[in-house]
């Protein structure tokens, strides 16, 4: 079998770490990435999923809303990211949003976001940080038993790391929150009906050293071989 072809998508220019090391995990799993950068909406690229990296913070017309904070946006990969996603939708493609790329699914589906988080804070601090400091709850409830990340998370608590400065707000048409920090802050959301289609707040790529984090990416790519042998 042809290994499936993942897309990861980020800016332009820079983000080199975080996109290389989401290639390795796609590699580690059989998948092929392919690096998609704004300007490359038209060229005509095939992929068997997706995954968006995270960055810069998503323009707040995008979900109806003026900006409250000093403005920091790439209103191009804004544009490529949304075309793929919808796209990926469509498709019914693996998805896997990484921060920036979880907001950004959420929005495509109809949600909205906080546009900072400190204030919302009580218990925890806003200190970005790539180590595993923060502690992730999984959602347990009716709708989320068999979510993939209480499968992948087998205790009630995980340990993940935070780079962010927005965050879920309004939950998205058809999606489910799977898991919360201790302020009660969204940080997974995911569509059950869907094979993989998951938005995680922190960065996977960061923390392949866990296996629950690898597993995030070997599920991606072995739901996009899946499809291809389905269509075969």
């Amino acid at each position: 079998m042809a290994r499936p072809i993942i897309a990861v998508t980020g800016p332009r220019r820079g983000a080199i770490g975080p996109r290389a090391l989401v290639a390795l995990a796609v590699r580690l799993y059989g998948g092929q990435p392919l690096q998609l950068r704004p300007g490359d909406e038209d060229k005509g690229y095939r992929y068997d999923g997706v995954v968006v990296t995270g960055g810069h913070d998503i323009e707040p017309v995008l979900y109806a809303a003026k900006p409250e904070i000093e403005p920091n946006y790439d209103p191009a990969r804004d544009a490529l990211e949304t075309a793929v996603i919808a796209d990926a939708l469509v498709r019914r493609l693996p998805l896997l949003g990484i921060c920036r790329g979880a907001q950004l699914m959420n929005v495509c589906r109809g949600g909205a976001l906080f546009q900072e988080l400190n204030s919302k804070r009580r218990k925890t601090s806003n200190r970005w940080t790539v180590l595993p400091l923060k502690t992730l709850c999984i959602v347990d409830g009716e709708r989320t038993q068999n979510s993939l990340l209480s499968r992948l998370h087998r205790r009630g608590r995980s340990r993940i790391n935070s780079l962010h400065n927005q965050g879920i707000d309004r939950v998205g048409q058809g999606l489910i929150v799977t898991g919360r920090d201790l302020d009660d802050i969204v940080q997974a959301i995911e569509d059950p009906a869907q094979e993989f289609l998951v938005g995680v707040q922190w960065h996977p790529e960061f923390l392949l050293y866990m296996k629950n984090q690898r597993a995030l990416f070997r599920e991606l790519v072995a739901c996009a071989k899946k499809q291809i042998t389905d269509r075969q």
